[in-house]
């Protein structure tokens, strides 16, 4: 079991500081909108594109035994971003994880991605 604690969350989803404790650190690779057979979901829709993504970090954590509650750090790539495309992926992320007490979080606008239909690309990272 981890004991995580979340410092100054922002309500936004994301905290300053996470302080956790556990004996598994597990590692998602960036994430991308690819379904099971490596199709690409939501050309061209930032919110689609989200929601796939976080389906796939959800599968992963269930893989190893966790869930979002056990989120230390997720960094987020949003190609070409802007204030419109951050609040699309806030609202697909307030369906997952908790805005009062999310893992601390990074995002950082890029040109492109591996493939030019892609818009967002997220990585993570949990303490079980």
């Amino acid at each position: 079991m981890s004991e995580i604690k979340h410092l100054y969350p922002t309500g936004r989803g994301f905290s300053q500081v996470v302080i956790a404790k556990g004996d598994r650190h597990i590692v998602i690779s960036g994430q991308c909108s690819f379904d099971a057979v490596g199709k690409i979901v939501g050309v061209n829709e930032i919110a689609i594109q989200t929601d796939r993504i976080l389906k796939n970090i959800k599968q992963g954590l269930s893989k190893a035994g966790a869930s979002f509650d056990e989120l230390v750090k997720m960094t987020n790539f949003v190609v070409d971003y802007d204030r419109e495309k951050r609040e699309q992926i806030q609202l697909v992320r307030d369906r997952y994880i908790s805005v009062d007490a999310g893992s601390a979080s990074t995002v950082i606008g890029v040109t492109k991605l591996v493939n030019d239909d892609l818009l967002l690309e997220i990585e993570a990272h949990a303490i079980r």
